[in-house]
């Protein structure tokens, strides 16, 4: 792991995120529950943890100046990414992870009670029939559809003032065309990854 801690606390560098001892060991140990539970669960199809920093974590970690505050939703988690990263960075926050894969969950779930993780809760359910008591200020999601389908299917969740998070890899022009609200492309640039990545920030209509 001493590789994996140094590429680590370069990347951070790198993206000027300020992460105290504690919590970059966290984000360590997350990486081993997830190569530990791969053999079995089939998480993720990168095996090497030291792919598993740029690819898992600083890939998550790269939005982390974007989220509005206090409660986040983290919209098709998987193995719980980006939202445990960011959960762990971010400890006044609450974080909902959200997702139909009852194998993922249960591993989202069991990351969270090793972790210690007071600030998160996992739910297993399909987004659309995802009716929480409180919405959200910010949801964020791997961009699993075309981003028309992605507000559709989610937006029902935000808050007045919320924003949907959207990670994406290359700028997709031709859904945005679709889209008939405000939104921003925020390019984003994670250390170790050579390929384009963007942010599209939906942000919800002031008339709801």
């Amino acid at each position: 792991m001493d590789i994996c801690r140094t590429k680590l606390q370069q990347g951070l560098t790198k993206l000027s995120l300020q992460i105290g001892e504690t919590r970059i060991e966290a984000l360590l140990n997350f990486i081993k529950l997830i190569e530990k539970w791969n053999q079995a669960y089939n998480l993720t199809a990168i095996r090497n943890p030291e792919e598993m920093v740029s690819m898992h974590i600083l890939d998550s970690l790269s939005i982390l100046p974007y989220v509005i505050p206090y409660r986040i939703a983290d919209i098709g988690t998987g193995a719980g990414l980006p939202g445990i990263p960011l959960a762990i960075c971010l400890p006044d926050c609450f974080f909902v992870l959200v997702d139909s894969n009852s194998k993922k969950t249960r591993f989202v779930q069991q990351a969270a009670l090793e972790l210690k993780l007071k600030n998160v809760e996992i739910v297993h359910s399909r987004v659309e029939l995802f009716k929480p008591q409180q919405l959200f200020s910010t949801l964020i999601t791997r961009a699993f559809a075309e981003m028309s389908q992605i507000y559709k299917l989610t937006s029902h969740l935000l808050d007045d003032q919320g924003q949907l998070l959207a990670m994406k890899g290359q700028s997709p022009d031709q859904e945005l065309k679709t889209i008939n609200i405000d939104y921003k492309v925020i390019p984003l640039n994670v250390p170790g990854i050579n390929a384009e990545r963007c942010l599209i920030q939906l942000k919800r209509p002031k008339d709801g």
